[in-house]
């Protein structure tokens, strides 16, 4: 189970494009969002931006436990800082520990040769830019056919498919929202390492809402809320 759920973690914590349109976001100060299991609270995954003339950083914090007769089986406490110019990632880094066992990820772009090299605890080596960087804060998650696990370093292949506008409650609140089918490229893979989330957007402000899927229980991101200068 704890193999099972890590897996799911490493692209959970799970989405930004490396070429981030992050003019998008101008003014957006913080979005915090709630993990939720089974109907319980069990942590959360917390960003902050700080803007300046043609950047932006953005620092995630993200932390969680799940627990099985008040015991913890798996526990996930992770911080993240990402730096951008001109809509470009120049660098990210990030230090997980899972279960108190460390995952990083070190990430530069290479301006040269316009790719991004990776030095991360599940992959070593380069990737093209047009890549995306798994956290959920931006939406070009939903317009990308690779991620890199911003907890390893690992590469996926995706394929996201837009369901249609569906109507959801988000404490008491009611929102028009594109829903989005985000799933693994390859058909083939374990049942453990396959992704297959349902993905609520805001069109208005180009924010997600919610994110759902299962895995061993149900497992939910709920956007809490968020600031704007």
């Amino acid at each position: 189970m704890k193999k099972t759920l890590f897996s799911l973690i490493l692209f959970f914590l799970t989405i930004s494009n490396l070429n981030a349109h992050t003019s998008h976001y101008k003014g957006i100060k913080v979005i915090n969002m709630e993990i939720f299991r089974n109907e319980n609270l069990i942590g959360y995954s917390n960003y902050f931006f700080t803007h300046g003339k043609n950047t932006l950083e953005v620092k995630n914090y993200t932390q969680f436990k799940v627990k099985l007769f008040n015991v913890v089986i798996f526990s996930v406490a992770g911080e993240a800082l990402e730096k951008y110019e001109n809509d470009i990632l120049i660098n990210y880094n990030s230090t997980t520990f899972q279960n108190d066992k460390e995952k990083y990820v070190k990430l530069k772009y290479d301006k040269l040769n316009k790719i991004f090299v990776i030095d991360g605890s599940s992959f070593k080596g380069k990737v093209s830019k047009d890549t995306v960087l798994g956290n959920w804060w931006n939406h070009k998650i939903l317009e990308a056919e690779k991620q890199i696990s911003p907890i390893s370093g690992s590469i996926k292949e995706q394929e996201v498919t837009y369901v249609g506008k569906e109507n959801v409650n988000i404490y008491d609140k009611n929102y028009l929202l594109d829903h989005y089918k985000l799933v693994s490229k390859k058909k083939d893979l374990p049942e453990n390492k396959k992704l297959d989330f349902d993905i609520w957007l805001n069109p208005e402000n180009n924010l997600i809402f919610k994110i759902l899927f299962n895995q061993k229980g149900r497992w939910e991101y709920r956007l809490k809320n968020f600031e704007i200068n």
